[in-house]
């Protein structure tokens, strides 16, 4: 029979989320036994059950419970907010650049979110409380998604090229002040600066936990109400302007909940990188480039890439940890820059 060439059969949206919400869901169980102290998979489901008032504790040590219940299960599920909420913008600003090599962290935005948080963590800004931190995050991401756009508007034919260049120069001049807190940051707060700016959920608690979900729940409905304005604007500015769009509103709207999304994922866990660039296209090859699956499919899959990189991060040389960051780069960098040579063939 012949081939019928230029047809993809792809899975539906909903089986794909389905099998990766499972997937996720099996990991997150597992990692809450993985670490220099292994608990079984069925202590685990029972220490669950158990604080959840279902079963009594049993044969359970104190020690088992207080290690899942109050150290594994909120890192595990921060770093789902945080996989999701990184893995959400980059589809999101990759669909408002309309430039597949945007992502939070290579062109500056995840810079800018940084700087915001360093800047209050080292100039003891505390007018908000517990907000203080992810308020600046989030205003420094969206000042610096707003220049770039600016900057490096679709709608003016510039290219890649251009967008990469306006990244690099705003995250040098955000690393730059970064630097510069870090200079002049005193010692109780230096160590925690450096590791912070790797990436890490190791600070992570409930409270850490209840205050990231806010602010990613907000997030993910509203890029996720944002799925057809991202369709359309995938056409170009002009053609989506004909058809209906009130472009400057959806440009706006998504600028600020990306930066939203960047700024509570920075504020609570660091720099970790690449994980909108990852995510993102590893979807649109399972599920097509329409934004009505690739927002939660994304969102899915980044939480899942992000537990099994903190699991590995806090298992793989106990007592230590290895910042979450490294994992990312490690992961993202040759992925980018495979890219970027594709690119450069089809150009």
């Amino acid at each position: 029979m012949p081939r019928r060439s230029g047809l993809v059969r792809r899975p539906p949206g909903g089986l794909l989320f389905v099998g990766l919400l499972a997937l996720l869901i099996v990991v997150i169980v597992l990692s809450f036994g993985i670490g220099p102290l292994r608990i079984p998979p069925g202590d685990v489901v029972h220490v669950i059950a158990h604080k959840l008032g279902l079963v009594d504790a049993g044969a359970l040590s104190r020690r088992d419970i207080s290690v899942v219940w109050n150290l594994r299960v909120p890192r595990a599920l921060l770093a789902v907010i945080v996989g999701a909420s990184l893995a959400m913008a980059g589809a999101g600003l990759q669909g408002l650049f309309g430039n597949p090599l945007a992502d939070p962290g290579i062109v500056g935005v995840t810079h800018g979110a940084a700087l915001g948080a360093v800047g209050a963590i080292v100039l003891g800004a505390t007018a908000l409380g517990a907000w203080t931190i992810p308020v600046a995050a989030f205003l420094g991401g969206a000042a610096t998604t707003t220049l770039i756009y600016l900057l490096a508007r679709p709608d003016r034919g510039t290219g890649t090229a251009t967008l990469l260049l306006v990244g690099i120069a705003i995250a040098a001049a955000c690393s730059a002040a970064i630097g510069f807190f870090t200079y002049i940051a005193d010692a109780d707060d230096l160590q925690s600066l450096v590791f912070w700016q790797m990436g890490s959920l190791a600070m992570a608690n409930w409270n850490s936990m209840l205050a990231a979900l806010p602010a990613f729940a907000v997030g993910a409905v509203a890029l996720r109400a944002l799925a057809t304005p991202l369709d359309m604007l995938a056409l170009g500015e002009r053609q989506a302007q004909h058809i209906g769009l009130d472009v400057k509103r959806a440009r706006l709207m998504l600028i600020a909940v990306c930066a939203l999304l960047v700024g509570s994922a920075v504020a609570f866990a660091g720099v970790v990188g690449f994980v909108g660039l990852v995510v993102p296209h590893f979807v649109r090859l399972l599920a097509g480039p329409g934004h009505r699956w690739l927002i939660p499919l994304s969102a899915v899959a980044g939480g899942l890439l992000i537990v099994i990189a903190d699991t590995a991060a806090r298992s793989l040389d106990p007592p230590s940890e290895i910042p979450l960051g490294l994992f990312s780069a490690a992961l993202g960098a040759p992925f980018f820059l495979w890219l970027v040579l594709r690119r450069r063939g089809t150009a």
